[in-house]
């Protein structure tokens, strides 16, 4: 297996560690081949690339990167304070190392320059190190988090105009328990959030995973929206042949007098989940 091979094995294992985003998910690749790797995974991915020592003289605007990935590149404490000034709140470095062990000075090492929720893990099959930190949100206060992300997304956007390649949708999933207590011979089913209308349901749907959630959380606090256990991601080929029309990102204020119900819709139509 030659070393393009290799990587794309220890690619795969980032792409797990993706941050769930807007519509498009802005990546930066400090090592000149990842990320076209990761797009190939992600068709929702932009990505470009940077030299790490271009990061302290570029002109990348702060906070306003989802996640920075590095595969087998060697970051000072420099370059890890300049990825921290180019991600958004909650913005994910993700670093792989295709050899040695994990220890405890991989850690440290993003603590000392200011990441939070980090994960020092071997990266395949016990091969390689996976480093993962984060830059801290501006406020403690979860609803806020994912709204700050919703908000790269537009609200009410016309289905037909829209570009993005995934449409996410609200599931209540049956039985509801969590997948370690799933057995072989439960039936698994989904149904998906939708408002009643005279001649046919309308599902509500959503660019991106935050903004699903930001729409879910107040909705539930409110009582308007119960047992919701799962976010669906959908291609756009697959909406294409749903039977029922959708809306794209309403606001709760624009359901405010809506009757919520649920269709069943397979969930083998799904895309893989995002984090």
């Amino acid at each position: 297996m030659d070393a393009r091979q290799v990587q794309r094995h220890f690619v795969a294992v980032m792409a797990k560690h993706l941050p769930p985003s807007a519509s498009t998910l802005r990546l930066l690749d400090l090592d000149g081949c990842s990320g076209e790797m990761l797009a190939a995974l992600r068709a929702d991915l932009r990505s470009f690339h940077l030299e790490p020592a271009s990061l302290i003289s570029s002109v990348i605007k702060s906070n306003s990167v989802d996640a920075v990935v590095a595969y087998d590149t060697d970051l000072s404490d420099t370059a890890l304070q300049c990825v921290l000034a180019v991600l958004r709140p909650g913005g994910r470095l993700i670093v792989l190392q295709s050899s040695g062990s994990v220890s405890e000075n991989h850690p440290r090492l993003l603590a000392e320059n200011g990441y939070i929720r980090i994960l020092a893990e071997p990266a395949l099959d016990g091969l390689g190190v996976l480093l993962r930190g984060e830059k801290p949100h501006l406020t403690v206060d979860t609803v806020e988090r994912v709204q700050s992300v919703a908000r790269a997304d537009e609200d009410a956007l016309n289905l037909a105009q829209y570009p993005g390649r995934y449409l996410h949708l609200l599931i209540q999933q049956q039985p509801n328990k969590p997948a370690w207590k799933l057995t072989p011979a439960d039936k698994i089913t989904w149904g998906a959030v939708a408002i009643e209308r005279e001649q046919s349901p309308v599902l509500l749907a959503f660019s991106s995973l935050p903004k699903a959630v930001a729409f879910m959380q107040p909705a539930v606090l409110a009582g308007r929206l119960a047992d919701i256990n799962k976010v669906g991601k959908f291609s756009r080929a697959t909406a294409a042949a749903w039977a029922w029309d959708a809306i794209l990102n309403p606001t709760p204020e624009s359901l405010a007098s809506a009757r919520f119900m649920a269709v069943e819709i397979d969930p083998a139509t799904a895309e893989a989940p995002d984090e």
